[in-house]
């Protein structure tokens, strides 16, 4: 017949007979006065592997959001590709120069007059594409900036908003000076 646990460490000398007789009698009151009492006794071994399943649950649970959110950045980035790689214009690398600012920095697209002309009308956008800049119709723009407004880089009709306030002031100004219509920025 095998011998218990506690028998094999005390043959081996790892254990001493008196702290097995210890352990043993305080199994015994436990159980005794569970019996007689009807008390539960707590068991710390058992509090604590819940107390550790618990923290292992939450810390799985912040990583599935983690995952999720990262997921969702990744499907909302692909979205964007597509929408502009579905509706790009083509930018035919025309004579006219149509300059926009990234950040702080002012860029320059050379466009033909037709592309030029619907982008200061509103018409057209354009838009950020990894390093690349792509020209998109106003709709896709507005669904490119409900995604990510970042990635939206110049728009006429928006632009055009915040100046009308102060060109009105400026109109009296100006109303005695014709514009030449060649000018050209």
């Amino acid at each position: 017949m095998a011998l218990s646990l506690q028998e094999q460490l005390l043959k081996a000398g790892l254990a001493d007979k008196q702290k097995a007789q210890k352990v043993n009698a305080e199994k015994r009151k436990q159980s005794k006065a569970q019996k007689k009492h009807k008390v539960d006794v707590v068991n710390e071994n058992k509090v604590a592997a819940e107390q550790a399943r618990q923290a292992k649950v939450a810390k799985d649970k912040e990583l599935n959001e983690q995952l999720k959110l990262e997921a969702d950045k990744k499907a909302i980035a692909a979205q964007i590709k597509q929408l502009i790689e579905v509706n790009c214009q083509p930018k035919n690398n025309g004579d006219v120069a149509c300059n926009f600012t990234d950040g702080s920095k002012i860029k320059t697209l050379y466009v033909d007059k037709l592309t030029h002309k619907r982008i200061t009308q509103g018409k057209l956008a354009i838009v950020k594409l990894g390093e690349s800049y792509e020209i998109v119709p106003t709709p896709v723009a507005d669904k490119i900036a409900q995604r990510n407004a970042e990635l939206v880089l110049h728009r006429a009709d928006k632009q055009a908003e915040p100046e009308q306030a102060d060109k009105s002031e400026e109109d009296d100004w100006y109303a005695e000076y014709e514009i030449p219509d060649d000018l050209m920025w």
